[in-house]
């Protein structure tokens, strides 16, 4: 049985709080087109995402590994610096959350571990062979694979189906869509719990609690799966609505082909140990989809939105985790105050995020009115009458006309003379 000290219950705490926010943050990754389409009511979409995240928790070990054994050097990491990483990806993740953006919480984790770590013990102690190979390269590569599959597969999809739209055919593909939506979920969980699951293994080594190079236990996995299906199951409302009808219009046959597309590149990833983001590969599918349909758009402005949150992530990330490192070091006290500075962010954040409540009941937006023309402004500039109750005993008095002088009446009843 592994030996636990305080700072090492701490960052296992702080590891699944790390793992619930990522299952709320990218329950959007399985469920937001889903639900978007109508193929699954909200509530029941993301219970079944929720239990298939657990599933795929003990399918694979080869992400963890990644992330345990290869990206930093163990050798040399205190379970403080995973402390300091976990707090740059909880905030990042909390942060992105707030304004519906649909980043990545693998990236944020990966950022805090890689800044905190340099901080730590220097440059030498990322392995940056493996950053490039199984982090960088698949987060350029994935969103675009995934997109190009699922542009071919909506094509291929309305093509086959010519113009068929009936009903029958609408439940088809919902059908499908609800098949797909499962695989991912089953994916995201083969994938993302891992990176818990490694960084609370990394965690174990540092601190002398289990052997080098060990596989998570039982328990790490137990936990980590069960961590991230109660944060999907809570429901990352905010990034649905962006990544189901904030990013383009997906019509059922859209969405069982973006949806086929992510998760056969993310189970594809996890079988080969890739630390890919989920995020990134389902939003390509989606815009990849949009793009398939004829007539079919992407708002190229949320697109845009989240390109720039994808490229500040691991840098964003990496400085909070730097800073909390160097906090750390100052002893318990530095410990102490960056968790309670993690705690007051987060209660923070949290409380801005009540004044404008998303959750089931209207995740799924309504489209935008259109802007109003140059009659309807002037119309609404114009102001009413003020209204109000008639009092019983009001009468109108119409004045009489102004009497007309006898001469000017004679005369007005002499007709004209002829004009010859």
């Amino acid at each position: 049985m592994e030996s636990f000290s305080l700072i090492l219950a701490i960052v296992v705490v702080t590891a699944l709080a790390f793992d619930f926010t990522n299952g709320f943050h990218d329950t959007a990754n399985a469920m937001a087109t889903t639900i978007s389409t109508g193929a699954m009511k909200p509530k029941l979409a993301v219970a079944m995402s929720a239990t298939l995240n657990l599933v795929g928790a003990f399918l694979s070990v080869e992400v963890a590994n990644t992330i345990s054994k290869g990206l930093v050097d163990e050798s040399g990491i205190r379970p403080e610096v995973i402390f300091a990483a976990l707090v740059g990806a909880i905030l990042w993740n909390l942060l992105t959350w707030l304004v519906g953006l649909p980043s990545s919480s693998s990236h944020a984790l990966m950022g805090g571990l890689i800044g905190a770590a340099v901080a730590s013990a220097g440059f030498g102690a990322v392995h940056g062979g493996v950053l490039v190979t199984k982090v960088l390269l698949p987060a350029v590569a994935a969103p675009v694979v995934a997109g190009v599959a699922a542009l071919v597969a909506t094509r291929f999809s309305y093509a086959a189906g010519g113009k068929s739209g009936g009903e029958a055919t609408r439940k088809g593909f919902r059908a499908g869509q609800v098949a797909s939506a499962a695989l991912v979920s089953l994916a995201h969980g083969t994938n993302d719990a891992q990176k818990t699951m490694g960084v609370i293994t990394l965690a174990l080594i540092a601190g002398g609690a289990i052997a080098p190079g060990s596989n998570p236990p039982t328990w790490v996995i137990l936990s980590a799966g069960l961590a991230i299906a109660l944060g999907t199951y809570i429901g990352g409302w905010r990034i649905i609505r962006t990544m189901g009808t904030g990013l383009t219009d997906l019509e059922p046959r859209q969405g069982f082909a973006a949806q086929t597309s992510a998760a056969t590149a993310i189970l594809a990833s996890s079988h080969l140990g890739f630390s890919l983001s989920t995020t990134h590969v389902v939003s390509g599918a989606v815009m990849g989809a949009g793009l398939g349909r004829k007539g079919g758009v992407v708002r190229w402005s949320t697109a845009t939105r989240m390109t720039v949150a994808w490229v500040l992530t691991l840098p964003a990330a990496a400085l909070v985790g730097a800073g909390a490192e160097a906090v750390t070091e100052l002893g318990d006290g530095g410990t102490a105050a960056v968790a309670v500075f993690l705690v007051a962010a987060s209660a923070w954040i949290y409380k801005l995020s009540r004044r404008e409540v998303i959750d089931h009941t209207n995740v799924v937006a309504e489209p935008a009115a259109e802007p109003s023309g140059v009659v309807t402004t002037a119309i609404a500039a114009v102001t009413p009458p003020p209204t109000g109750a008639i009092a019983d005993d009001l009468t109108a008095t119409i004045p009489a006309p102004a009497p007309v002088p006898a001469v000017e009446q004679t005369a007005s009843a002499v007709p004209p003379a002829a004009t010859v």
